[in-house]
């Protein structure tokens, strides 16, 4: 059988805190997205999602798309690259348009969407985002395709993703320096929802909780689209730093150990378990030897690392359970949390927040992408997927719409969350 003719190719790269894998996708004749080939490499001039040493991630970059073009035996030149820094910021603008009753053309639809972008206040940070979530009748009905109908007033809700305009352009540079052309530098949070979230979900209302290293992004998802984030900067990186801080061993150590020995959820059989640890110099810590203050001959118990780990997992639900509230995300328990990212790997991570945050909760791993490494089709990965279906999709966007004068009514989160679910009943 002959195989699928690729037309288009498409390259993500996602540049993380612990970091940096790549991926080489083909775009068949078929419509199907086939991974041709990936890379990665560890991140460590990246902190908290912002680049703190440009060299090292410049190269990092590097190799890890010279992996990657090995692997798919092409050369490539333009990349879509995620940005999960913790200065992002989620608002929504409404833009209105008087229709006097007439019928609504597809020219309509398209001057609002135009104008939309004159009431983006982007208060001097950067449009990474500006996308149309909710179009609504006469201030009150919420229609998906408006197209067609009578209105006296047509209005859109419009979701706009901003972030600090310097660590952007550092992100640039360093993709830049590898001899890479930049086709869109995409938030974080709205590429992890193409990839493991089902269209369902984004419609009945879903929260998307991203278990980064060192930023955990919390997002809302209604009507089919992005409506709501916030970034807490804290992530799986600060798990491994206790680890090391409390037993006095290397963060190389706290990694490993927090990987195979790790769990969010404690049991009895913990207390009786033993791991063996070593000291900074490498060694295996003997008695007598200083393995910290919470080691005994160089042995702790699960126990105790549990407890370490569920400390800061307790902060991390609690800022997250802040969050969802403040962004109205406080219906009843049914509503469904995803957790996706590196740290949603950590053993029982799932009951553990479905206890804490007092709501359904699933592990979000990537889709929609054939032929798909096994080493790559775990949560951590969800964010590079989601940018290659983001690149092959490429969403029309308003920020390179032309503008015009008109006016722009701001909501509050109870406002346009209230509005969002009016949406989902009246089309469902």
């Amino acid at each position: 059988m002959a195989q699928p003719k690729v037309e288009k190719l498409i390259t993500a790269i996602d540049i993380g805190s612990w970091k940096v894998s790549a991926l080489i996708a083909g775009r068949t004749d078929t419509g199907e997205l086939a991974i041709l080939g990936t890379g990665q490499r560890e991140s460590r001039g990246v902190r908290r999602g912002f680049i703190a040493d440009m060299e090292r991630t410049e190269l990092a970059v590097r190799e890890t798309i010279e992996q990657a073009e090995r692997v798919a035996g092409t050369n490539i030149e333009d990349v879509w690259v995620s940005f999960s820094g913790g200065s992002l910021v989620s608002d929504v603008v409404t833009v209105e348009r008087d229709m006097g009753g007439y019928r609504i053309e597809q020219a309509d639809i398209d001057d609002l969407l135009t104008t939309g972008q004159q009431g983006i206040d982007p208060d001097g940070r950067v449009v990474l985002h500006a996308q149309p979530t909710c179009f609504t009748i006469n201030g009150k009905v919420p229609v998906k395709k408006p197209a067609g109908m009578h209105a006296d007033l047509l209005g859109v809700d419009i979701h706009v993703v901003l972030a600090d305009g310097a660590p952007l352009a550092n992100l640039d540079l360093c993709v830049r320096g590898a001899y890479l052309n930049v086709n869109s530098i995409v938030a974080s949070p709205i590429a992890t929802g193409l990839a493991c979230l089902s269209e369902e979900e984004r419609d009945l209302g879903v929260a998307l909780v991203e278990l980064g290293a060192g930023v955990t992004n919390v997002s809302l998802y209604a009507g089919g689209m992005l409506v709501g984030l916030h970034s807490i900067p804290i992530g799986a990186s600060d798990i491994t730093d206790d680890i090391a801080s409390a037993f006095g061993i290397r963060r190389s150590q706290a990694e490993r150990i927090k990987c195979f020995y790790g769990s969010a959820m404690q049991n009895r059989r913990d207390f009786r378990e033993m791991i063996e640890i070593a000291t900074p110099h490498g060694d295996v810590a003997v008695p007598g030897q200083s393995a910290g203050p919470n080691a005994e001959g160089g042995k702790i118990t699960r126990a105790a690392l549990v407890g370490v780990i569920c400390e800061r997992l307790n902060q991390l639900m609690s800022e997250v359970n802040a969050a969802l509230a403040g962004m109205g995300f406080n219906s009843p328990t049914g509503r469904q949390v995803v957790l996706t990212g590196g740290g949603a790997e950590m053993k029982g991570i799932a009951d553990y927040a479905q206890g804490a945050l007092g709501r359904a909760v699933r592990i979000g791993r990537p889709r929609g992408l054939s032929a798909m490494p096994e080493a790559h089709s775990g949560p951590a990965f969800a964010t590079l997927a989601g940018l290659a279906l983001y690149g092959a999709s490429n969403p029309v966007d308003l920020r390179t719409m032309a503008s015009a004068p008109q006016t722009v009514h701001r909501l509050g989160a109870p406002q346009w969350w209230q509005r969002m679910m009016r949406a989902i009943k009246t089309n469902y």
